[in-house]
């Protein structure tokens, strides 16, 4: 009987890292669908770039549109290389983390208590992996809004250029209903 439930211990102690590996599918899933957009996003305004480059006809505003555009795409270049950093973290703690689960089998097979630290230092390993590819994200969320915030300035200013003139005096700034937040930008 002694056997049956070490051999349960054990198995409950190789399945406790599949937690931590369904997390990282999770996080690997949404980060792929967050590059699949920024990759989207960047071909639609290459495109639009190229046809202000080409364009001979007289365009309201065409320096701040490139310039915007451009911006645009640099914001989306960062955000891009923060997205694949952070899959490439996550990927590699999902590799830890079935290492961890493996590392436990053979550390229970082998009885041995001199290897205990090895499944330890490994789940350790992916935890502090699944930190920092977080605040990867994190850091890339907050490009994100920059680069939001910087386009609605645009589109602000490209309203109220071709807005009627009430409209234009009867809203001086630009305020959203999440601008009068305290926690927003100012």
């Amino acid at each position: 009987m002694e056997t049956l439930s070490s051999a349960l211990a054990v198995l409950t102690a190789m399945i406790t890292p599949a937690v931590l590996i369904s997390a990282c599918g999770t996080l690997i899933l949404s980060t792929s669908t967050r590059l699949g957009r920024v990759v989207d996003r960047v071909r639609g305004l290459s495109e639009k770039f190229e046809e202000l480059a080409q364009s001979q006809e007289r365009i309201e505003m065409l320096e701040e549109r490139r310039s915007m555009i451009f911006d645009q795409l640099d914001k989306l270049t960062s955000r891009a290389r923060l997205l694949q950093r952070s899959m490439t973290v996550f990927y590699i703690a999902l590799g830890i983390f079935v290492a961890t689960s493996f590392s436990i089998g053979i550390v229970a097979v082998l009885g041995s208590a001199a290897y205990n630290w090895v499944p330890v230092v490994l789940a350790l390993s992916g935890a502090s992996c699944l930190f920092y590819g977080s605040v990867l994200l994190i850091f890339e969320a907050r490009l994100a809004l920059s680069a939001l915030h910087a386009e609605m300035d645009f589109l602000w200013k490209l309203g109220q250029r071709y807005a009627p003139a009430e409209l234009v005096e009867r809203n001086k700034e630009p305020q959203t209903r999440l601008s009068r937040l305290p926690f927003a930008r100012h």
